[in-house]
């Protein structure tokens, strides 16, 4: 029996779990392409391709993650099944869609927005973010304008090009790398520096919350935002165990 994973949709209403039904799950390689097997069968992902990469260790780490589901599935425990399905699925045959998706963050960034007052969370911004900036600029020459305001404002063209190049340069599962960690920092800044390994996963966690956790140390925290910082942590920490692993042989 092949297993999609449509199962692991997430969001929408509550599904019935999908319960464990085969025994042994292992790696198949051929002609340098891994693909993950359940009993004798491969995974297969929602657009019906076997689940693949050409990098041995992911497809391991992908095959631990389908063994540890015991009784029942459970998806919000396999990042990297989905990160490998999205490459495959998503990102090789839609690259320009995905490229022009992400453009959109282009103007708004982040990092760009800063805060005029108080003069510590100011401070922090310049700290914490102003690094990043700055070896965009010098590593990958996209230099963007910062300002002290909340409403839009426009980037240069020459740096919204640059920052296009940038992306363009990335193969496809580093594409999906950027394209995971822009979705939940909504900053090509922060996302291309983690996808580079410029920054830590953690280090981005921090960076994309630094607004959050001030108010938090001054205001207290509910249990909502609680949870929430916890589920970004986790996503942003699989993307670095992804990108790791890509590293890998």
């Amino acid at each position: 029996m092949t297993t999609d994973l449509n199962v692991l949709a997430r969001g929408g209403p509550p599904k019935p779990k999908t319960k464990r039904v085969y025994k042994a799950v292992s790696v198949d390689e051929k002609a340098g392409d891994f693909r993950v097997l359940l009993d004798t069968k491969p995974v297969m992902t929602p657009m019906r391709t076997p689940l693949s990469t050409k990098r041995r260790a992911l497809a391991e780490a992908v095959a631990a993650e389908w063994d540890a589901q015991t009784p029942f599935i459970e998806p919000e425990t396999m990042p990297l099944t989905r990160l490998v399905s999205t490459a495959l699925d998503r990102v090789t045959p839609q690259r320009d869609l995905m490229i022009a998706e992400l453009m959109k963050y282009a103007h708004g960034d982040l990092l760009c927005y800063r805060a005029a007052y108080p003069a510590d969370l100011k401070a922090r911004q310049e700290g914490v973010w102003q690094p990043v900036l700055d070896w965009l600029a010098g590593t990958l020459g996209v230099t963007l304008m910062t300002v002290a305001a909340i409403m839009p404002h426009s980037q240069t063209p020459a740096a919204v090009e640059a920052l296009r190049r940038a992306i363009a340069a990335l193969d496809d599962e580093h594409l999906t790398a950027l394209q995971a960690t822009a979705a939940i920092t909504n900053s090509l800044a922060l996302s291309l520096a983690l996808t580079h390994g410029r920054i830590s996963a953690r280090d981005a966690f921090a960076a994309a919350t630094l607004d959050e956790t001030y108010q938090m140390e001054r205001w207290g925290v509910d249990e909502l935002a609680r949870q929430r910082r916890q589920f970004i942590e986790a996503d942003l920490l699989a993307i670095g165990e992804y990108l790791r692993l890509l590293k890998l042989a």
